[in-house]
C-alpha cells in the first residue's frame, strides 16, 4: 500500500509541474507585431504594448530627486522620446536593493501606450538609462504587458 501512495504521490507532483510548465510557457515574450493581435483584441481595438516605468526618487547618496528635476527630466528625455502622450502617476513604493537594505521612497510611474517596435524599445531603455545616469540609480523597474485599445 505505502508503495503504491508514494507512486500516485509522485505521478501528482510530475502532473503538477508539467500543468505549471505549460502554464508559464507562453508568458516569456509577447507575440511579434501583427501576429493576430488584430483578433485576439476584438473588433475596433488594437493590439499595444503598455510599459509601465517605474522611478524612485530618493538619491543614494542622500536626497530626492526633487520636482523641478523630475519635470525636467520628463521634458527633455521622456516627452521627446513619446511625444504622442503619456500618463504620468505619483506614488509610494518600497523595494529590497542589493545592499540588502529597504528604501522606502516617493516614485513617479509613467505609463506609455505604444504599438510595438524596435525604436520604442531602444527609446525605453535609453530613457531608463538616462535616469539612472543622472540620478545615480539602481535600477528603473519597467513593465510590459499586451493590450488591446481604442482611441
Amino acid at each position: 500500500m505505502t508503495t503504491r501512495r508514494a507512486t500516485l504521490s509522485a505521478v501528482r507532483v510530475a502532473l503538477a509541474a508539467a500543468g505549471a510548465t505549460l502554464a508559464l510557457a507562453g508568458c516569456g515574450t509577447l507575440p511579434p507585431p501583427g501576429a493576430g493581435g488584430a483578433r485576439a483584441c476584438g473588433s475596433g481595438f488594437e493590439t499595444f504594448e503598455r510599459d509601465t516605468l517605474f522611478f524612485g526618487r530618493a538619491i543614494p547618496s542622500g536626497g530626492q530627486v526633487s520636482d523641478a528635476e523630475w519635470t525636467a527630466f520628463l521634458d527633455g528625455t521622456v516627452t521627446p522620446a513619446f511625444p504622442q502622450g503619456l500618463t504620468v502617476i505619483d506614488a509610494a513604493g518600497q523595494w529590497r536593493g542589493v545592499s540588502g537594505e529597504v528604501v522606502r521612497e516617493r516614485s513617479k510611474l509613467v505609463v506609455l501606450l505604444h504599438a510595438r517596435s524596435e525604436k520604442d524599445d531602444a527609446d525605453i531603455a535609453a530613457i531608463i538609462g538616462a535616469y539612472r545616469q543622472r540620478f545615480a540609480q539602481e535600477a528603473v523597474l519597467q513593465e510590459r504587458q499586451a493590450v488591446c485599445v481604442r482611441f
